[in-house]
């Protein structure tokens, strides 16, 4: 009986408590907070912390730079060690594909502008220059 409650339990998961026990996210505070600034989308649509994840659904989740679309493959509200967590999920080959991309092009520092700190005094009138500042 106490393992039919269990698996009812588990079957009410909250998405920041999935989220966390995925490792997507290193506390649940932080998996919360990543749902309420609408850093995690199902369907397109912002969600909310307290919705139930279900088997099947896919969720965009970004963290740090990267942008993951993952599959729920199983529920789970414990935390445990990484090769567990990733068995919850599945990410999609279109989402991997465009994550490595994304890191390669971080990586050859095709995503900004490098500079060697601060601009010289010269550089500086001509970005004033350029810019069109009263700053001359």
């Amino acid at each position: 009986m106490a393992h039919k409650q269990e698996q009812q339990e588990e079957d009410k998961v909250r998405l920041d408590k999935w989220l966390w026990a995925a490792r997507f996210y290193k506390t649940r505070a932080l998996a919360k907070a990543a749902i309420e600034s609408g850093k995690v989308h199902h369907r397109g649509e912002r969600c909310k912390p307290g919705k139930e994840p279900r088997i099947g659904d896919e969720y965009e989740i970004r963290t740090g730079f990267d942008e993951r679309t993952v599959q729920v493959l199983a529920l789970s509200i414990v935390r445990r060690g990484a090769p567990e967590a990733q068995a919850l999920y599945a990410e999609t080959e279109a989402s991997i594909a465009k994550r490595e991309t994304a890191a390669a092009q971080r990586k050859a520092g095709a995503l900004g502008v490098s500079t060697d700190g601060k601009p010289t005094k010269k550089q500086r009138r001509d970005l004033f220059k350029f810019h069109g500042s009263a700053h001359d």
